[in-house]
Order: C-alpha cells, then structure tokens, then sequence
C-alpha cells in the first residue's frame, strides 16, 4: 500500500501541495481527478522522487521514500508514465520497451515482459522496429504505458493517459488500465478526462489548489452533484 500523510511541496514561495493525505491500497484503481494547476502532477513527481517534498511522509509498504534516490524508489515497484509521453523518438519501440528494464539483468524475463506488452498492446508489435517518434499520439501513449510496464511495477502511476488522444483511442487507453490492474498491478492515475477515471476507479480523490477537497468510491464521486457540476458538466 502506498500511504501519503500531510504531505507539503512549495516551489518558491508557491505551496503546490499544502499537507494532503491519500491512500493507494494493493490491487486497487486509485484515481486523482482536478483541474490544471490542482498539484496533480506535482503528487506523482515527489512520489517517484522528481520533486523534494516540505515536510510529510509517502510510505510505500511500511518504508519512507521521502528522501530516496529515483533508482531506489523504482526498484521498490512504483513505475510512472508521464505526462506527454515522452518516448525516445529517434530510438525504435523495441528499444524503448527494453529501456524500460534498464534496472534489470534477467534476460529471459525482460524477453517474456516485451511478449507480455506486446499481448496488452499488438501494434507496438506490428510496428516493433518503427521509430518511436513516428507513431500516432495513441501509440506513443501505449509505448509510454508499456515502457512503464517493464520494470516490473507493483504500483503503476499514470500521468494524463488520456490528453490529446481522440475518443476511440482513449477508450482502448482505459481498458488496457482495467487490464492491466486485473493483472495484479495497482494502479494511481492521474487524468483530466474525470468521467472516464471515476468509472474504472475504486477509489477516488479530488485535489483543488493543493488541498483534497473530497474523497470516495469511484461511483460516489461520479455521482455526486458538486463534482459532476465542476468536472463533468451538469448532465455528467
């Protein structure tokens, strides 16, 4: 279980997060649903270690991460796919995929993980020697996802899978995150699109100005009328 408590980031004199708590537990979709600016993407990146926290704590199975190297935090389980993709383009989608398994040495197993990404995702397949930058905005995505995937990660985060993409890929986007949490991963996303999010989601949070302003079961929150009113329109 990834636990947050009371957790602060400033940049400058800018509090990003002002003391927020949260809870992922195993094997569940958590989402963080929140306009631009909310401190969504800041969470993650002091997650991984990308941004040094004020003062707070982030416990991922009972051990502190605050304070860790980005390497240590990786090897522990937690893999992010960031927020604009951000795929090597001039290296193939193979060469991505395998970068992703940078901390590894098990040869046969990272070979069996590239199957395993491919079996989730059969375009990266199709197009395993293709440049990355090439590909469509949604196959970036899936490369992006897929990337991730191959460290092996217990807690998978997701920074906006969804922005840029055309309505069709983004429903293939969701499911493979039903899929791949129903594979044991659990899962932390981050996404703008909160009718999608809050359907898939266990759990959910809402982040206003650094603070979360309410939390509940995926279904709870989409139901609810304040958050259907600010982020899903009055007819949801």
């Amino acid at each position: 279980m990834l636990k947050i408590e009371d957790l602060r980031v400033s940049y400058g004199g800018i509090q990003a997060l002002r003391g927020i708590s949260l809870e992922v537990p195993d094997g569940k979709i958590v989402t963080l649903i929140g306009a631009n600016g909310a401190g969504k993407s800041t969470t993650l990146r002091t997650i991984t270690g990308l941004v040094k926290a004020s003062s707070g704590s982030i416990q991922w199975n009972g051990e502190e991460l605050l304070g860790k190297s980005i390497d240590k935090i990786i090897g522990s389980g937690i893999a992010m796919s960031p927020e604009g993709r951000r795929v090597f383009a001039d290296m193939s989608v193979l060469e991505n995929l395998r970068i992703g398994a940078y901390l590894r040495n098990d040869k046969d197993g990272i070979e069996q993980d590239v199957r395993w990404v491919y079996s989730l995702f059969p375009r990266l397949e199709e197009r395993s020697w293709q440049l990355a930058g090439t590909l469509s905005g949604g196959e970036q995505q899936m490369l992006a996802v897929g990337r991730a995937l191959m460290s092996r990660p217990k807690l998978m985060m997701l920074d906006e899978p969804s922005l840029g993409l055309a309505p069709l890929v983004v429903r293939d986007i969701f499911s493979i995150i039903r899929e791949i949490n129903k594979q044991g991963v659990t899962v932390l996303l981050i996404e703008q699109n909160a009718n999608m999010a809050l359907k898939i989601a266990d759990l959910a949070y809402v982040l206003e100005t650094g603070s979360i302003t309410m939390s509940g079961t995926g279904a709870e929150l989409l139901a609810n009328e304040k958050v259907r009113e600010a982020y899903l329109g009055r007819n949801g």
